[in-house]
């Protein structure tokens, strides 16, 4: 990955100089701005291949950046690392549910926030040939196309972030399974991932509300966590003895 460009968008000049220092000497090349407004005019400039987006910036914040590269065509796969030293659950939960790959907390250790860069670059530049993700899914009204990060409800396209699609891939592709939220954070994005109940909750939630009446599949299984309706089981236990 020592061709990979970071972006890293970061008002405090310590933690600026610590972030950069480490990623260089791991062999990325780093570019850096200190604003948001900065930061978006990099990105077009320089055009990396993932942001590291400190969420307290003067002028257009973290957040704001995050939504308006989630926004653009050219920067809605851009992998997107938060960094942030706040404390509260609603930031985190908000920026993974705009898009955000992955979040560190400050203070973090360079060692960890390298670690977290790779596994998002590798997430991502695999998330398209992982074996037997590309076969077509077809639940009732709803439709999967794996290799096109597309979903189709009653032939309708859906809009879902990264997140979202990968969320409804895995629980789509096993059907009747039942996972926790543990088991599906690890799922789509990595073992050891530190996030909490409450952000796997925002992306079924806003699943269901994209999808419409398909949103019934994703189930709850109170106490434990969800899954998505069998439907073939439902059809074979109908016509039973």
């Amino acid at each position: 990955m020592a061709d990979k460009t970071i972006l890293i968008i970061e008002d405090e000049e310590d933690i600026l100089a610590l972030v950069h220092y480490n990623l260089a000497r791991d062999g990325f090349q780093v570019v850096c701005a200190t604003s948001g407004e900065d930061g978006l005019r990099m990105v077009a400039e320089h055009r990396p291949d993932l942001v590291l987006l400190d969420l307290m910036l003067p002028g257009v914040d973290g957040l704001e950046v995050c939504r308006r590269l989630r926004s653009g065509a050219e920067t809605a796969a851009l992998p997107i690392v938060m960094m942030t030293a706040r404390g509260e659950e609603s930031d985190v939960v908000t920026g993974l549910e705009l898009g955000a790959d992955d979040y560190v907390t400050k203070p973090f250790s360079p060692k960890i926030l390298i670690a977290r860069v790779r596994a998002v670059l590798r997430r991502r530049s695999g998330a398209g040939s992982e074996g037997g993700n590309d076969e077509v899914l077809v639940h009732g009204e709803l439709t999967i196309h794996p290799g096109r990060k597309e979903v189709q409800v009653g032939g309708v396209p859906v809009e879902l972030t990264f997140t979202e699609f990968r969320v409804l891939h895995f629980l789509a592709g096993r059907p009747g399974w039942v996972f926790t939220r543990y088991q599906i954070v690890n799922a789509v994005r990595g073992e050891d991932y530190a996030v909490t109940d409450r952000a796997v909750d925002v992306q079924i939630v806003g699943l269901r509300r994209k999808l419409g009446p398909c949103g019934a599949l994703i189930e709850t299984v109170r106490g434990v966590g969800y899954r998505f309706k069998d439907l073939d089981a439902e059809v074979r236990s109908s016509h039973g003895p």
